[in-house]
C-alpha cells in the first residue's frame, strides 16, 4: 500500500498492515512474529525452528521461536509443551554458537516431556549470526515479496526464491541440504466504504492480525477509522484509486449504501489479482450492480468475479454481525486457496507447489 495512510494508536493488530500481521511487541508471546523479534531482540538471539513432525503435531514444519539473551521469547513450536526446555537449551547453545538438533515426543530421549498430541517433533536450535540478512528479510516481507529463508545445517541464513517449507530442493554444494522456510505475503484487506459497516469490518479484520486499509470519500467514516487506529485513505473525488496496489493475497470489500460510487471503484479492482472481491447489498442490489458494470463495458469474466450478497449469514443487517459474517467467508476462501495462510511465522501453513 502506498500513499498517505493515516494511522492512530489502537490496542490490537498490526498498524503497518505488512509482514505477517503478527507484531513482535505486545501480546501473547506465541502470537509475536519470531523473525521480526529475532532482529529486534539484538545480539544473543537463538532461533528454534520446527524442521519435522512425526504423526500428529500442534504446529507445522517451519514454525519458529526467537529466544532472546534475557530469555524473552516470540513465536512458538508447540502449545507450551517444550518451550521452557528450549529456553534452557538456548542458554547452553550460547556458550558454543553451534547448532543443536532436538527431538521431543515420539522417539525422544526426553521421556518426561510429553506431547499431548501423541506425535513427535524435531527442532533445530542455532545462534543468529546474520542480523543484516534478517533486516533484508523483514524489508522483503514488508514489500510483500514471496521468498524463502534458507537455514543451512550450520545455522547460517540465506534468502532465495520462494519454495515450499521443507528441505531445500536439490543438493547443497557440500552435499547437505538447507531447510527452507517459505514466506508469502500475509492476508491483507482493502476496504472501500462509507458508514459503520466499513469501520466495523476493518476493525475486526485488523483485530484478527491481518493488514488493513480503509479507503473512503466520507469524512465521518475516515474520522471514525482514525479514532479507532485504522490505516485509512481519503478517496475524496475518488482520486488515488490507482495508488492502491492489489495483489493475489488481498481481499477487497465494498460497504456502500449509495451504490453510485461503486462502478468506478470496481472497474479498477475487478481486473486486479485480488483473490476476493465482494460488495455489500441484497440480491437485487447485486443484480443492478452487475447490470451497471455491463453498461460501462466491464467484461463478463471480470463481472463474474464480484461476490454478492457477501457473508456466510444471510440478510445480516447489524454492522458487527455483518463484519463477522463477511470475515468468516473470506477466511474460509483464504484457507481453501492458501491466499491468506500465515507463512514463516509462529503458525506457518502447509506449503504446496500450487500455493
Amino acid at each position: 500500500m502506498r500513499g498517505d495512510e493515516r494511522i492512530c494508536g489502537f490496542g490490537f493488530g498490526s498498524a503497518s498492515g505488512q509482514g505477517s500481521g503478527q507484531g513482535s511487541g505486545r501480546g501473547h508471546p506465541a502470537l509475536r512474529d519470531p523473525w521480526q523479534a529475532a532482529f529486534d531482540l539484538g545480539e544473543g538471539v537463538v532461533m528454534a525452528v520446527l524442521t519435522r513432525t512425526i504423526g500428529p503435531a500442534y504446529r507445522l514444519a517451519g514454525a519458529a521461536m526467537a529466544i532472546g539473551a534475557g530469555d524473552e521469547v516470540a513465536g512458538a513450536i508447540t502449545s507450551g509443551c517444550v518451550e521452557a526446555d528450549l529456553v534452557l537449551q538456548a542458554a547452553k547453545l550460547r556458550q558454543t554458537d553451534g547448532v543443536m538438533r532436538l527431538q521431543y515426543g515420539e522417539g525422544s530421549p526426553y521421556f518426561d516431556l510429553k506431547l499431548p498430541c501423541g506425535g513427535g517433533i524435531e527442532v533445530m536450535l542455532f545462534a543468529v549470526q546474520d542480523r543484516a540478512l534478517l533486516a533484508e528479510l523483514q524489508a522483503r516481507r514488508h514489500a510483500r515479496d514471496s521468498l524463502s529463508l534458507l537455514v543451512s545445517p550450520q545455522g547460517r541464513l540465506a534468502l532465495g526464491p520462494y519454495q515450499p517449507t521443507g528441505p531445500e530442493r536439490g543438493a547443497a554444494s557440500d552435499g547437505a541440504r538447507a531447510f527452507a522456510i517459505g514466506f508469502r505475503p500475509a492476508l491483507r484487506h482493502v476496504v472501500f466504504g462509507a458508514g459503520p459497516e466499513a469501520v466495523a469490518f476493518a476493525a475486526l479484520a485488523q483485530a484478527g492480525g491481518a493488514g488493513v486499509v480503509l479507503a473512503s470519500h466520507d469524512g465521518a467514516t475516515l474520522a471514525a477509522a482514525q479514532e479507532g487506529g485504522l490505516p485509512c485513505r481519503d478517496l475524496s473525488g475518488l482520486a488515488g484509486l490507482d495508488e492502491i496496489a492489489l495483489d493475489a493475497r488481498t481481499a477487497v470489500t465494498l460497504f456502500y449504501h449509495d451504490h453510485d460510487v461503486e462502478p468506478e471503484i470496481l472497474s479498477r479492482v475487478l481486473p486486479s489479482p485480488a483473490f476476493y472481491i465482494g460488495a455489500q447489498g441484497s440480491r437485487a442490489a447485486q443484480a443492478e450492480r452487475l447490470a451497471r458494470l455491463a453498461e460501462i463495458g466491464i467484461p463478463v469474466e471480470e463481472r463474474q468475479r464480484l461476490r454478492g450478497p457477501i457473508g456466510l449469514i444471510h440478510s445480516t443487517r447489524d454492522p458487527h454481525s455483518l463484519a463477522v459474517s463477511v470475515l468468516a467467508e473470506i477466511t474460509a476462501l483464504a484457507a481453501e486457496t492458501q491466499a491468506g495462510a500465515p507463512t514463516g511465522g509462529a503458525f506457518p501453513a502447509p506449503q504446496t507447489d500450487e500455493a
